[in-house]
């Protein structure tokens, strides 16, 4: 079989008997006024983090979520956008379709303001999405893409820019690693299907996404996600394995390169009220300013004395000067 078949192999027995915990971090979903998960729902729960970012839903989106699981995100997305197909999950599973649907109809029993018809589960993958170009406004999926060699990644990404409306969001949660997989644990397929071998760098991964064609990033949350400990898996030391939540917007990549926010920012303590670098950056006298990652080394440059440029928090939700 090929590494896909694999996973594909992998995931019909994960739908029919969860495995709870295969995935997700230490955490219970995202908590909604009104929303009840059932627990057949929350024991497929095969993600690393989160893709929903709850201040960022307004005005009812259209959602394409590949690779929909046990159908939780999914739901999620609907929370915010009720109306018939809001959310097209995109699944190549069959008894992974099914195990959605089935939990979506329990969905419906609990919760009163949910219809099935708000999520349409569709067959196919995250290389050929079943979708027009330029068609929805988020693209969503949540451990996944780590699976895929970086060949497939980089077709998986450029799909999901395809689909996307100008302005629209690729919002994504996949484990990253501290330093590169030794190539015995890439080559385990069964290993890659379980989101424990395939993981890049955060540089490799970020790399392949502005090289699919997103101009901005943000970096919604990074925390740690798993150790390989050496005796297990053959490694002359530990390695982390950290889950990145990001969000990638469609815009056009800045002549000079694209914007990475990680959290950081510039503060000004010169003695001016204010700092004008004349390049669309102002910066008031003793006030933090977000700043992408390019911007804070250009600042810091211009004026190491009196520029201070805080470290990355891996987190970022909008503001500041960029």
């Amino acid at each position: 079989m090929t590494y896909l078949e694999t996973a594909a192999q992998f995931y019909r027995e994960v739908a029919q008997t969860p495995q709870v915990g295969l995935c997700c971090v230490q955490s219970t979903p995202l908590q909604l006024p009104g929303l009840k998960i059932s627990l057949p729902m929350q024991e497929m729960n095969y993600g690393c983090g989160t893709t929903v970012h709850p201040t960022e839903l307004g005005n009812q989106p259209t959602v394409l979520y590949v690779g929909v699981g046990g159908g939780l995100e999914a739901l999620q997305f609907a929370y915010f956008s009720r109306y018939a197909s809001a959310v097209i999950a995109i699944e190549p599973v069959e008894a992974m379709r099914e195990a959605a649907a089935r939990n979506l109809q329990i969905a419906a029993q609990e919760n009163p303001w949910f219809d099935p018809s708000f999520v349409k589960i569709r067959e196919g993958d995250a290389f050929n999405l079943p979708v027009a170009d330029a068609s929805v406004d988020i693209v969503a999926q949540n451990c996944l893409f780590n699976i895929f060699e970086p060949e497939d990644l980089t077709r998986a990404l450029k799909e999901a820019y395809r689909v996307l409306k100008p302005g629209g969001r690729l919002q994504m949660s996949d484990p990253i690693a501290t330093r590169p997989i030794p190539a015995h644990l890439q080559q385990d397929e069964r290993l890659r299907a379980m989101c424990l071998s395939g993981a890049l760098t955060y540089q490799e991964y970020t790399e392949r996404i502005i090289n699919a064609g997103f101009g901005q990033i943000e970096i919604r949350a990074r925390r740690p996600y798993r150790l390989l400990d050496s005796q297990t898996y053959n490694l002359e030391e530990n390695l982390l394995l950290e889950s990145l939540d990001s969000v990638s917007f469609k815009v056009e990549i800045p002549e000079d390169g694209a914007c990475i926010f990680t959290g950081k920012t510039a503060i000004y303590a010169g003695t001016e009220p204010f700092f004008d670098d004349s390049a669309g950056h102002l910066l008031q006298l003793g006030i933090p300013a977000a700043v992408c990652d390019k911007t804070a080394a250009k600042l810091a440059a211009i004026k190491p004395a009196e520029i201070i440029v805080t470290n990355s928090t891996w987190h970022y939700s909008g503001g500041g000067c960029c």
